[in-house]
């Protein structure tokens, strides 16, 4: 039995000849019907963040009276400072947590030792507790850090320390180095590459694509994290943007157009992150892919 392939050219099984105009409307709708499903939301905090509206019930996504007066009134909530505190955290958080991740993937996909598979267990198993379950033992901990009985409450490194490590990281960073050959270890080896050289120079530079991707989504984690900031403050000062911007939602003297204008510029290192690692992130995406 034949088939018109004509009839399947692209790629949901609509024809794309030119005279084709059912076909061509339909796709027209349903890429516009997304365009506004994806993009509305992001329109909207634009434009409130540039409108002068005092009705936070009307929102549009052209501002009717463009003004910066929203960011001046933000600033005067310290909004800038509870963003600097969110740039530091994610930045100290972020680093730490590629270095603990390339370093525990290499013990774990290039070495061998007993018990290997249950540190990898026990990694993993991390990523099924939910934030409200380790809530409470980590404000113990954060309060009176065991051995040094230290307290780091009201500090920023008590928000970096715990985000250090995430088991996300370390399991796609295990999986990509395992996928690397393990001649050119050997041959590495032969040329007499000690065990640093040949982490700094062989290893790691094929893990660029992987480094984007863990990059990117620990960069996110790090950023949209609300409760453990919450439970390390000791002064509304110590807040990063996210537990702001709530507390800027709850107070009826501030209106909806200052928050939006907070929620923009918590918008921006997010994208800032991803449009500098977009190549890395879309090649460590697609070798995983094409690797499963």
């Amino acid at each position: 039995m034949s088939v018109n392939s004509s009839r399947f050219d692209s790629a949901i099984g609509w024809s794309t000849r030119p005279d084709a105009w059912g076909s061509r409307a339909t796709r027209f709708l349903f890429s516009a019907l997304a365009v506004i499903l994806f993009c509305g939301p992001l329109l909207v905090i634009f434009s409130g963040a540039f409108d002068h509206n005092p009705d936070p019930t009307k929102l549009s996504v052209i501002p009717a009276n463009p003004s910066l007066i929203n960011f001046q009134v933000a600033a005067e909530n310290k909004i800038w400072h509870y963003l600097m505190n969110s740039l530091i955290i994610a930045g100290g958080a972020l680093l730490l947590q590629l270095t603990v991740s390339v370093f525990a993937a290499y013990a774990l996909a290039r070495k061998k030792f007993r018990g290997q598979a249950i540190a990898l267990l026990v990694i993993l198993a991390t990523m099924m507790l939910p934030e409200e379950v380790i809530a409470i033992p980590l404000s113990l901990v954060i309060g009176d850090l065991p051995l040094v009985h230290v307290s780091l409450k009201g500090t920023l490194l008590g928000v970096i320390l715990p985000l250090g490590a995430w088991g996300f990281s370390i399991f796609v960073m295990t999986e990509f180095m395992k996928e690397i050959p393990s001649e050119l270890e050997e041959a590495a080896k032969v040329d007499g590459a000690g065990e640093l050289r040949l982490f700094a120079q062989i290893i790691l530079p094929l893990c660029k694509p992987a480094l984007g991707v863990i990059a990117v989504f620990g960069f996110n984690m790090i950023w949209e994290q609300y409760l453990l900031p919450l439970i390390v403050a000791a002064d509304p000062s110590d807040y990063t943007l996210t537990v702001a911007l709530l507390a800027l939602r709850s107070d009826d003297q501030v209106g909806t157009g200052i928050v939006l204008a907070g929620a923009l510029l918590a918008l921006v290192p997010s994208l800032v992150v991803y449009l500098s690692l977009q190549k890395s992130f879309l090649r460590g995406i697609t070798t995983g892919a094409i690797k499963g």
